[in-house]
C-alpha cells in the first residue's frame, strides 16, 4: 500500500522543519542515522508511516523518500553563496548548474558552492564550466566546512588547489 500524498507532504514538510532546526547538512552520518531511529520510533512520525508498509521499511523510506533530497533543495539557494561574494542576489545568470550549484554570471564569472567535503568536484567544476564557456574561473564557496575543513592545514590544501585552477576567491561558510 503507499501512502496517500497529503500524509508524505505533511510527513516531508513536518521532516524537513526538523532537518533545518538541526542543521542537518553539517550533522555527521552517526547523528543523522540516530534522528533516522528516532523519527522511526516516534508514533507521530514513523507510527504514521508503518500503517503504510511494514515496520522494517520505516526508516529506509524515511531516509531514502522523505529526506532523500534535502541536502540538495537546501543547497541549492544561491542567496548565501552569493551574499558571501559580495554579489547582489538579482544578478543576472545565463547559466544555472546543479552538481555541484552554480552559476555562471553575465559578465563571464563562475562560481561554484558546495559542501566542504566536496571541494575536488566543486575547484573542478568552476574550472570546466569556466572552460567551456569561455568564462572566468571566479569562485567557489564551501557549506557546512566544519570538522575537517576548519582546520587551517586542510584549508591551506584546498587553497593552493584553487591557486592553480586560476579561481580567484575561496569562501568559508559554516
Amino acid at each position: 500500500m503507499t501512502i496517500p500524498s497529503a500524509t508524505r507532504s505533511i510527513l516531508k514538510q513536518r521532516l524537513w522543519d526538523i532537518a533545518d532546526q538541526l542543521g542537518w547538512n553539517n550533522l555527521g552520518q552517526a547523528d543523522k542515522a540516530r534522528y533516522y531511529e528516532v523519527w522511526t520510533r516516534d508514533p507521530v512520525i514513523g507510527g504514521v508511516i508503518s500503517r503504510y508498509m511494514d515496520g522494517g521499511q520505516v526508516r529506509v523510506y524515511i531516509k531514502d523518500t522523505l529526506l532523500k533530497d534535502y541536502g540538495r533543495v537546501r543547497m541549492a539557494d544561491p542567496g548565501p553563496p552569493l551574499r558571501s561574494l559580495g554579489i547582489d542576489g538579482q544578478v543576472a545568470s545565463v547559466e544555472k548548474y546543479i552538481k555541484p550549484h552554480g552559476r555562471r554570471l553575465d559578465d563571464g564569472r563562475v562560481l561554484c558552492w558546495g559542501r566542504a567535503d566536496d571541494w575536488k568536484a566543486i575547484l573542478m567544476a568552476v574550472h570546466e564550466r569556466a572552460f567551456y564557456s569561455d568564462g572566468e574561473p571566479f569562485a567557489a564557496v564551501f557549506m557546512s566546512s566544519c570538522g575537517k575543513y576548519h582546520d587551517a592545514h586542510s584549508r591551506a590544501v584546498v587553497m593552493d588547489a584553487a591557486k592553480k585552477l586560476g579561481i580567484e576567491r575561496i569562501v568559508w561558510l559554516g
